[in-house]
């Protein structure tokens, strides 16, 4: 017989599904163990084909370096991530109304991050682009702040919530494990002190994206905001954690960069000030 938790009737859950139902943070490191593992295999497997980039090959190019270089490896991920959500029927709980009510004061994190965009809008030397490039690079962006919000705000909240840790922890948490997923730059080449520097603005914009998810009561506009800022670096940097030959202007993208600063600030502010805890109900509480 099917079981009913209050007004939701489900089938009984499989051994799968109950064990990330019990949640905890050793859980969300993990499946973000695992996701970064997967998406390096991919990355590896394109590299193998030969579909990938040359080493040497600029990946702004052209849109074919872009899509294969990095787009494609975390498209896959996207599509594993929903497949995930599906065997554990947590669309609703991911997807659906914050069941913790945020704050005015939060409202300062879609404007912090909303301003470098702009900047780097208004930096970006478009007529270096062919426009197929700049399309491409769009999608990459969007499949970028899905995968990693889904990943982070979504999953890794959850099972957080799910252990019964208040807010606060929830946030710090989450925030450090999207931190910590840029660590992997380190197989990639990149020098230590620059992964390092990446990491801790990957803290602060993290915890950016988390009271934005609150403040709007939703993770959509955590994924837009997300999806905006990737692309829009990107273009203006003509790089990704570096800056090409086609990067735009030196002065507005210096200014962008002094808002990793803020985010990583504000962060710090936001561990005194955010409480609140998930209960049962899903009505929104305060906090």
């Amino acid at each position: 017989m099917a079981e009913v938790t209050g007004s939701i009737e489900h089938t009984p859950r499989s051994g799968w599904q109950r064990f990330w139902d019990r949640g905890g943070w050793w859980r969300a490191l993990l499946f973000a163990v695992l996701y970064v593992a997967v998406y390096l295999g991919v990355g590896w497997l394109l590299g193998a084909t030969g579909l990938g980039p040359d080493s040497g090959e600029e990946l702004l190019d052209s849109s074919d370096t872009v899509f294969f270089g990095l787009l494609l490896p975390i498209l896959v991920m996207s599509l594993l991530l929903v497949a995930f959500l599906s065997t554990m029927r947590w669309r609703r709980e991911v997807f659906g109304p914050q069941p913790v009510a945020g704050r005015p004061w939060m409202w300062v994190a879609v404007v912090l991050v909303l301003v470098p965009v702009v900047l780097h809008l208004v930096a970006t030397d478009w007529s270096s682009y062919d426009v197929t490039v700049v399309l491409t690079v769009l999608a990459l962006g969007l499949c970028i702040g899905f995968a990693e919000e889904v990943l982070t705000r979504g999953v890794a909240v959850t099972m957080l919530r799910r252990a019964g840790y208040g807010e606060k922890v929830v946030m710090v948490l989450s925030s450090l494990l999207f931190a910590l997923l840029h660590a992997s730059n380190l197989v990639s080449g990149q020098d230590l002190l620059t992964v390092g520097t990446t990491v801790v603005y990957a803290f602060g914009f993290g915890t950016m994206m988390y009271l934005s998810m609150r403040v709007t009561g939703s993770i959509v506009p955590a994924i837009l905001l997300h999806a905006a800022t990737d692309p829009t670096t990107i273009l203006a940097t003509s790089g990704v954690d570096t800056h090409g030959a086609h990067a735009g202007s030196d002065a507005l993208n210096t200014f962008a960069g002094t808002f990793n600063v803020l985010f990583v600030a504000v962060a710090i502010l936001a561990v005194f000030l955010v409480s609140g805890r998930a209960g049962k109900s899903a009505a929104p509480t305060q906090g």
